[in-house]
């Protein structure tokens, strides 16, 4: 900025604020920064509505109570709707002052995602909105900005990488990477427990060590890397996938060590099956992919906000289990009318037939005998149904609304990585 008092103010809708130029120059607005490679006056006039040079004060006809909960965001780093303000009306403003959806806090980007499709704007992008004096550069820059500097911004970037698998090219190909790594090491857990394995390992011992080392090495550095780059390292830890990590991790390491004190595990006990149960915890390796795809990404999700929902269920479920599981025991055992049905000895045995039956499932390998039994057993299979039904028909509305949410954001994340393989 060549021209002007080197105190700037900004009048957005009627309400001003004063700033320095060096504030002006790194403000995380991307529009009100720009001002600061403004030569002329007109190309400020490109930026703002008016400008007044006596007093250096640059004019913004914009929302002036929306302006205030930017600022905010500014200043504490939350972002949410105005009270009382259209939420596409906000996000107009948002994408005036250079700010993205991202930015939103998730409750309010989830209200958005909610509007845009209440209206049918589902595949709407930011460009498809016309701002007044937003070039195409800036209306393509679809990365959010927030106000960091140096190494700051470093982490925030590499953050991203390693947790949002679609935020930019080099995440999708690590998300990639992560996906061929995570299948090897299902298919060499599986493996091991083929009868001929042992032979077979005995055979090419080295080429297996080499495979499991390479893959426990990969898991560990990324679970090392995505800790130090953490904004909360405390809500890293407590995070169920990465305890399940860890876990899955550790028994490679400590079998190594055993084996280095030449202790090996599999004459150790109580330790050595403890070893083996925490080997077997590799599996959940497989929840790795919810990241990366939106099936179970909708199924982590809706479980989450339907646990009253299944709760509801559980609750219906054991219910309905404990009064046939003891009605059935009665019937078919307990009377002692000379047909004992020994399947049924106990109500907890009966509980195994009750909860295939009201599944709809039906085995066929324990079912009654007495006439009352299959008349009960009639009452289980239709309450059965009816109690599985009540409840779910809430949990269905919420996956699909979970569904659709995810996939607007997912279509979010392709649109920027299109803009960045472009530029």
């Amino acid at each position: 900025m060549k021209f002007g008092k080197s105190i700037c103010v900004l009048n957005v809708g009627g309400t001003r604020y004063a700033f320095t130029r060096e504030v002006i120059r790194d403000f995380p607005l991307r529009r009100v920064s720009r001002l600061h490679a403004c030569a002329t006056e007109k190309e400020v006039l490109e930026l703002c509505d008016d400008y007044d040079r006596d007093r250096n004060e640059f004019f913004f006809d914009r929302h002036a109570q929306a302006f205030v909960f930017i600022m905010l965001y500014v200043r504490s780093g939350k972002l949410r709707f105005v009270p009382g303000v259209c939420e596409l009306s906000f996000y107009t403003e948002m994408l005036y002052w250079g700010l993205e959806s991202a930015h939103l806090d998730s409750c309010c980007q989830k209200r958005l995602d909610d509007r845009m499709s209440d209206i049918g704007l589902d595949s709407l992008s930011e460009g498809d909105i016309v701002l007044s004096g937003d070039d195409p550069q800036s209306q393509e820059e679809t990365v959010p900005r927030i106000a960091l500097t140096g190494r700051a911004k470093w982490l925030e970037k590499v953050r991203k990488t390693f947790e949002e698998p679609n935020s930019s090219l080099a995440a999708q190909i690590f998300a990639s990477v992560s996906v061929i790594f995570v299948i090897i090491s299902m298919i060499m857990l599986c493996a091991s427990t083929l009868p001929d394995w042992d032979t077979a390992k005995r055979k090419t011992v080295e080429e297996h060590r080499i495979v499991e080392a390479v893959c426990i090495g990969w898991f560990t550095a990324e679970c090392i890397v995505r800790f130090l780059v953490a904004r909360d390292k405390w809500d890293f830890i407590r995070h169920p996938l990465n305890i399940i990590d860890v876990i899955a991790i550790s028994p490679y390491y400590v079998t190594m060590a055993m084996a280095g004190a030449g202790m090996p595990g599999a004459g150790l006990g109580v330790a050595g099956v403890t070893l083996r149960v925490l080997r077997m915890m590799r599996v959940f390796w497989l929840m790795k992919l919810a990241r990366h795809f939106l099936g179970l990404q909708t199924l982590g999700l809706t479980l989450r906000r339907c646990y009253r929902e299944m709760v509801m269920l559980m609750v219906f479920v054991c219910v309905a289990m404990a009064i046939y599981s003891a009605l059935a025991q009665l019937l078919e055992h307990g009377l002692d009318m000379g047909s004992q049905n020994n399947d049924y000895a106990s109500i907890p045995a009966a509980a195994w037939w009750v909860i295939i039956s009201m599944t709809t499932v039906g085995y066929g390998d324990v079912y009654p005998v007495t006439v009352g039994g299959r008349v009960l057993g009639g009452m289980c299979v239709v309450s059965g149904i009816v109690l599985l039904a009540l409840p779910i028909t809430f949990i269905y509305h919420s996956f699909v609304q979970c569904y659709h949410e995810l996939k607007l954001r997912s279509a979010r994340y392709a649109r920027n990585l299109s803009a960045e393989m472009l530029q």
